[in-house]
């Protein structure tokens, strides 16, 4: 693949993990982490819940003063099975904090840490050239820091790429957005309200 389109599928790719967000990465990916390595856990997790649950029922249908002896160990199974699952849930947290961290810094490493490389890597490769007179006196800026004279570096062509798929970005929220939603507001009764606060 030339450097134009990694450096362009680069920061395509980071830009679309921002748009999706790194909390709901992190969730999907934890998500697929728990059926794989941790699906005993979970099971476990969800049986201690309904177990819980179920003895709970049980015990406020049953009289401490008629049926002593039960509704003690009721209760007793309750305050087990909570521990149990106080237990487990803190291992999943402190398992799901430690996949954080880890997931955090991949994804880190696969976005800006990656450019950061290709970058300096590249620092004194050209892009691509420019046709003579394009831009005139300010064509040496597009070679910043280290390129060729009359190309355009790494560093700059980064940014254009950034800045287009941005103008994209807000260019497809436009038309997703639906024509005439902004600045009316429905009232309980079914009346709209324009932004001065008045009644139609």
């Amino acid at each position: 693949m030339s450097l134009i389109l990694t450096i362009f599928a680069l920061v395509f790719f980071t830009e679309l993990v921002s748009w999706i967000g790194h909390s709901v990465l992190l969730d999907l990916a934890w998500g697929i982490c728990c059926r794989i390595l941790y699906s005993a856990s979970i099971i476990r997790q969800r049986e201690l819940k309904t177990e819980v649950l179920t003895t709970k029922k049980e015990l406020l249908q049953t009289s401490a003063q008629d049926h002593f002896a039960k509704w003690a160990k009721l209760r007793r199974s309750i305050d087990k099975g909570l521990a149990e699952l106080e237990k487990l849930n803190s291992e999943l947290a402190s398992q799901k904090t430690a996949f954080s961290v880890k997931f955090n810094s991949l994804v880190w490493i696969l976005t800006t840490g990656l450019q950061f490389a290709v970058g300096w890597w590249y620092r004194k490769s050209a892009v691509f050239y420019l046709p003579p007179g394009w831009f005139g006196p300010l064509t040496w800026w597009l070679a910043l820091p280290f390129a060729p004279k009359g190309s355009v570096s790494v560093g700059v062509w980064q940014l254009a790429c950034r800045r287009a798929i941005k103008v994209g970005e807000r260019t497809v929220k436009t038309f997703i957005t639906v024509p005439g939603a902004t600045g009316v507001k429905g009232g309980t009764d079914g009346t709209s309200t324009s932004d001065t606060g008045k009644a139609s």
